[in-house]
């Protein structure tokens, strides 16, 4: 009796068949992803189009403001690093989507504390990767403009919530995750401490002299 050849090629047209439903399965994850990427990259520049449009037409604020998660404060920027981005009050994964979060019940620029502000470091803290001691930093404000200047940075476990702790000056706290480079939740967090020199001039202040890497 001859052998049945299409019984014998059943579990190879099986295989085939999986291995093709596999491929397009994960085509189709992998295209999605990109686009969600995308629109996140879409959405979180257009937010700081618009608000920044707001922001630099605005007039200053004559009377204390209320402030409730998601109003805008001001601005950061880093003019070496050509970081510049819209601060909002509030540190939620949206509100850190689509820009700077203050962190609350930290100080508010200008006022005496420690002024604590998150982000990204695929997005807008991604810069802060080559932060170097001297750097400036400047927070522009309805009340008022402010000028930084970095004094350290270290790299901390992320439950570690000293670096929220109040001062007695007028200090500020960048803070984003790390390694920058690292795919998925990064262990760790990477701290910018600077402190504020007086109020802003029309030229930021030249860095430190550092040792050459």
């Amino acid at each position: 009796m001859k052998p049945d050849r299409r019984a014998e090629g059943q579990p190879q047209l099986t295989r085939t068949s999986i291995l093709r439903g596999a491929y397009y399965f994960f085509l189709t994850i992998g295209i999605l992803a990109l686009g969600y990427a995308g629109y996140v990259v879409v959405e979180a520049h257009t937010y700081q189009a618009y608000e920044q449009s707001k922001f630099e037409n605005e007039s200053r604020w004559e009377s204390p403001r209320l402030l409730v998660e998601g109003s805008v404060i001001g601005e950061i920027q880093v003019p070496r690093l050509g970081l510049k981005a819209i601060v909002v009050q509030g540190d939620s994964l949206t509100i850190l989507r689509h820009a700077v979060g203050h962190i609350p019940e930290t100080a508010l620029p200008g006022k005496q504390g420690n002024v604590a502000l998150a982000g990204h470091r695929d997005t807008f803290f991604r810069p802060l990767r080559h932060i170097r001691l001297g750097d400036a930093i400047i927070l522009k404000t309805p009340d008022g403009d402010f000028q930084y200047q970095v004094e350290s940075s270290s790299v901390i476990a992320a439950t570690d919530v000293g670096v929220l702790s109040a001062s007695n000056g007028h200090t500020l706290t960048l803070i984003t995750c790390f390694p920058f480079n690292y795919i998925g939740p990064a262990p760790n967090r990477f701290v910018v401490h600077a402190r504020e020199v007086g109020p802003l001039t029309s030229e930021p202040l030249p860095a430190r002299k550092t040792i050459p890497d």
